[in-house]
């Protein structure tokens, strides 16, 4: 069995695993932003902390062997792929997003949430964007 397609397939896992959280996770802040009642904002607390600790290991793994890929294409390779360098950063911007999902679900659990549903809309179309620039940068290769 081939290494490098095994390593690109879980690579490729890991990111639609991780990606399914990620566009749930400001779903599920519309809908708790919206909400006035206790009980249901108890709820979505617990929704919203379990699903992005569940998912962050995935935004790790994706990482992992997408790193290990560029290292088993080689740094030749690496430096002629301007496509990889573009995706490369439009990556970097959904770990930021990632990250930004750990403080809005710290908003909210101290109480302290002052966006509105519609920002969380908004919020949930972003990585969509960046998802499909990046399938088109890895798919077309056209730099």
């Amino acid at each position: 069995m081939n290494t490098l397609l095994v390593i690109k397939a879980l690579h490729v896992s890991f990111m639609v695993a991780w990606f399914a959280g990620i566009f749930y996770l400001p779903r599920l802040f519309v809908y708790h932003a919206q909400t006035k009642d206790q009980a249901v904002d108890a709820q979505f607390k617990v929704m919203e902390r379990r699903l992005l600790y569940f998912v962050t290991p995935f935004a790790a793994l994706t990482l992992v062997f997408g790193l290990w890929l560029i290292h088993l294409y080689g740094a030749a390779w690496f430096a002629v792929s301007s496509w990889l360098h573009y995706k490369l950063i439009l990556v970097i911007l959904l770990y930021i997003y990632h990250g930004y999902c750990f403080k809005l679900l710290s908003d909210f659990k101290q109480g302290k949430n002052t966006k509105s549903s519609r920002f969380y809309r908004l919020f949930n179309e972003f990585p969509v964007l960046l998802l499909f620039a990046i399938i088109f940068l890895a798919i077309l290769k056209p730099l």
